[in-house]
């Protein structure tokens, strides 16, 4: 790796300095399109901030700015993150609905993560190994969640076939099993957060959004790359279903 040399005045302050920026050799075996992505890596600014700060990766800051919006990590909240790994998304939900009781004036909440992998311990947060599409997830995270959840997290993604309508499938399939989970482990009044396509929900999946939640945005946060197809929907104000009603 080379990097550029600085220009200006090097005070402490950085000031009259252009930013580094790491260049990649191209490494006997590897591809070109896998020295380019190390690259943009290795000199995303979200990347660098994350590493600075102590987050397990830069989404992390998709789910601040998206908190940052629509305020649903509150203090005292209960919290499930599918697909948790590597658990960027737990460390900021922990931080803001005071999981730790680092601020004794303000409820406690509470964290679960659950993933299909072994996820890296995190202070605050209870991870599971589980599959939430098995029978028996949902009664599962209820019972060590002590109850149903305030918000239901999923910034899980298909993996990729190389085949455009392929994968288009796997991820609109994926965003289904999440929002069905979340029907049912969601409390009243709850918030639904996922990763959907460009266009946003698909129309089927958004009108069911819009009937089950009060209020349903898609947005594309400033910490999602701009060349990326990711968006993510935001419904919050869950409509719980009556006992004599079927839900969806």
């Amino acid at each position: 790796m080379t990097g550029d040399k600085p220009s200006g005045d090097k005070n402490s302050s950085g000031r009259g300095q252009r930013e580094l920026r790491v260049r990649v050799k191209t490494a006997k075996g590897r591809k070109l399109s896998s020295t380019l992505w190390l690259e943009r890596q290795l000199n995303d600014p979200y990347v660098i901030r994350a590493k600075k700060e102590g987050y397990r990766g830069r989404a992390a800051y998709k789910i601040m700015e998206l908190d940052d919006r629509y305020g649903f990590l509150k203090p005292g909240a209960r919290v499930v993150d599918l697909g948790c790994a590597p658990g960027g998304w737990c460390q900021i939900a922990v931080e803001r609905v005071n999981a730790l009781g680092l601020n004794p004036k303000k409820p406690l909440g509470t964290v679960l993560g659950v993933d299909l992998q072994e996820v890296e311990a995190i202070a605050g947060a209870d991870i599971h190994l589980l599959d939430f599409l098995s029978e028996e997830a949902d009664d599962l995270v209820k019972g060590w969640l002590g109850g149903k959840a305030d918000v239901v997290l999923s910034d899980m993604a298909a993996s990729a076939s190389g085949h455009k309508g392929t994968d288009h499938l796997r991820i609109v399939a994926l965003v289904e099993a999440a929002l069905a989970f979340a029907f049912d482990v969601l409390d009243e009044g709850g918030t639904f957060v996922a990763k959907v396509l460009a266009g946003g929900a698909e129309n089927e999946m958004q009108n069911l959004l819009k009937k089950n939640f009060r209020k349903v945005a898609n947005v594309k946060p400033p910490a999602s790359r701009s060349d990326s197809s990711e968006k993510f929907v935001v419904a919050q104000g869950f409509r719980a279903a009556k006992p004599d009603d079927d839900g969806a």
